[in-house]
């Protein structure tokens, strides 16, 4: 099998790339990433250990490069985790999630109906749902539910699904979607929730939280979200969407105040800061469709990830060291520092 991984160098492509190279010794990875600010090449210094993997430096939107790559490699498989992805960037600077975001995903799929490619796979997000009241557990998203996002990133991600199941329906590409919760474990950006208040705890530094950290996310292991995929191009039917989901909701407070627990630093590190303009207010999935079809569930329970995750922060010190120096301290700067 011949497997194309788009944005395999940043988080959750990454834990993939290394999830497939261990269980499939005879597959072919190839991992395609630009390695913008979030794509980092030495997430993958492991994988080059491997003969049966390759990595090209390239973009999704540039077709000639696509086209030439897939001409080459004869893929099986495509599984397109390459997106701009953070809420706050695309607020600053929608152009590029939609390049990169719908365009880029459109170049994949002419590039996987001109080459014959057997599974193309979507990895979206919850956000393309738009948010849940807090004062109603009793509902969950599902699948069949309409679209309601609420920022340019996860509208980026609404338009790329819809083009997705375009093409099946219109062209008959073999296509399926995932749409998965919050990501937390090793090899995240620092600018995510998790990571960045591990670092900043770990550097004794403050801890800014938007508005009251009341807003509730559903939180899922990286790992468990790779074994899911995983299912879903080998097993998973065509032209259908899965959800993904921890089934392990936490308002963004109570995940903060557990990483100072775990790290034994004082509440009196967090900062409340303004909040993010439109911030949805809780996301929730049914996982009861891929259960069912497929079986699976997530393994790994929040407490024991999270350990994992913090240990994997204060093991790998020299990867998150060169991160937050240069760009992204300018980043960081823009969005906490007059909130």
């Amino acid at each position: 099998m011949r497997i194309l991984v788009t944005g395999g160098a940043g988080f959750i492509g990454s834990n993939f790339i290394y999830y497939m190279l261990k269980k499939y010794p005879n597959y072919r990875i190839v991992c395609l990433d630009k390695l913008t600010y979030a794509g980092n090449l030495s997430t993958l210094r492991k994988a080059m250990e491997f003969e049966n993997f390759k990595f090209i430096k390239g973009d999704i939107a540039d077709r000639d490069l696509v086209y030439d790559l897939f001409e080459k490699e004869k893929f099986d498989i495509v599984i397109n985790f390459a997106a701009e992805s953070h809420v706050d960037r695309s607020i600053e600077e929608p152009e590029i999630f939609l390049k990169t975001n719908v365009i880029g995903t459109q170049v994949l799929m002419d590039a996987s109906r001109k080459f014959g490619v057997k599974r193309f796979h979507q990895v979206s997000t919850d956000e393309v749902y738009g948010d849940l009241p807090l004062d109603r557990p009793d509902l969950k998203f599902k699948e069949d539910d309409k679209l309601r996002p609420s920022s340019p990133y996860s509208a980026s991600k609404a338009a790329a699904d819809l083009l997705v199941l375009a093409y099946y329906r219109t062209y008959k590409l073999p296509v399926t979607i995932s749409r998965c919760s919050n990501n937390y474990g090793p090899y995240q950006f620092p600018e995510k929730l998790i990571p960045l208040m591990i670092i900043n705890a770990m550097n004794d530094k403050e801890l800014p939280v938007y508005g009251t950290g009341h807003n509730i996310r559903d939180w899922i292991y990286v790992t468990d979200h790779c074994e899911a995929i995983d299912l879903i191009i080998h097993k998973g039917r065509e032209g259908e969407i899965y959800n993904i989901g921890g089934n392990c909701e936490k308002r963004n407070i109570e995940v903060v105040k557990t990483i100072l627990k775990e790290l034994r630093k004082p509440e009196s590190l967090i900062k409340f800061v303004k909040d993010r303009p439109g911030h949805d207010l809780r996301y929730a999935l049914d996982t009861s469709k891929i259960e069912k079809e497929l079986g699976w569930k997530p393994k790994v329970k929040f407490d024991e990830g999270i350990k994992k995750t913090i240990k994997w922060y204060q093991t790998n010190k020299e990867w998150w060291e060169k991160i937050i120096s240069g760009e992204y301290m300018e980043y960081y700067e823009r969005m906490y520092g007059k909130r």
